[in-house]
């Protein structure tokens, strides 16, 4: 079972196997429940996987201790990959991952506030993730508590009026225990990101409002493990991590594809994905 052992050195290799059926895992979800948006849940799984395996401090039996950490998944459109990584730590059984859009159901295609555990806020209209995030870090150092808080927010989300809002504010506040990571997959529903709006240079961006910016393959899981790891020092600057990601990645079929963005899989392309991702593994789920 995956879960957060942030003393512990990783298992790469284990490491990418739970990313590999993750990805497979969201393939056959959207395919049951015919829902869009598979291929930017793709992109971020890695960065899930590595947070949530080593650095977030959240224990699945007690969702709620006032000191966890917190992650915000301000790109809600995605949250089938949250969903999955939160049952496969234990936060709820992986059988109700079956249940991901269906009427009445816990798992509805845009989160709703506390419809699982371990899941913080109701995203899905983009932009609005970060200024929570700043809520709550803080709220943290009012309290007096050591929590720390992720937010992680898509490259087109990055063009709403409200994130620079909490960009401008946060070094104001010196609000280090924040941390802003960007899947900057360079889609967004009708096109490129940056062909849409000027995205790059995105890092010098943050630096000149004062933030503490960095860049990472947002797919290498030893140098995500070797950034996230790094997330609070003396610096008292909020930082940001541009994850270099691509849209469907790990499925060459999807991989750099925006028709993903609205499509769902056929029952072929689920049996593609899988011998892709897992190969003589793909029977064992």
């Amino acid at each position: 079972m995956m879960q957060n052992e942030t003393a512990r050195s990783p298992d790469f290799d284990a490491l990418d196997r739970t990313a590999r059926e993750l990805r497979c895992r969201l393939v056959e979800m959207s395919h049951r429940a015919q829902t869009a948006h598979l291929a930017g849940a793709l992109s971020c799984v890695d960065i899930l996987t590595v947070a949530y395996a080593h650095v977030l401090r959240i224990d699945p039996r007690r969702p709620q201790a006032p000191d966890r950490d917190r992650l915000i998944f301000s790109k809600g459109h995605a949250i089938s990959a949250l969903y999955a990584v939160l049952a496969k730590c234990g936060f709820f059984p992986e059988e109700d991952l079956a249940s991901y859009n269906e009427e009445g159901g816990d798992l509805p295609e845009h989160p709703s506030p506390g419809c699982v555990p371990g899941l913080e806020w109701a995203t899905g209209s983009l932009g609005h993730g970060l200024g929570v995030g700043l809520g709550m870090a803080l709220a943290a150092r009012l309290q007096r508590r050591p929590s720390r808080i992720m937010v992680l927010v898509g490259d087109g989300e990055c063009q709403e009026g409200s994130i620079w809002e909490a960009v401008l504010l946060a070094p104001r506040l010196k609000l280090n225990p924040l941390l802003l990571i960007v899947d900057f997959n360079r889609w967004q529903a009708t096109g490129r990101s940056n062909e849409i709006m000027a995205m790059e240079p995105l890092g010098e961006k943050f630096e000149q409002f004062g933030w503490r910016a960095e860049e990472v393959d947002g797919h290498d899981l030893r140098a995500l493990y070797a950034a996230l790891s790094d997330w609070r020092s003396d610096d008292p600057r909020p930082r940001v991590l541009v994850a270099h990601t691509v849209k469907g990645h790990g499925v060459s079929f999807m991989a750099d594809d925006n028709n993903w963005h609205y499509r769902s899989p056929s029952e072929q392309d689920v049996c593609r994905a899988r011998d892709e991702l897992l190969g003589t593994l793909a029977g064992k789920l």
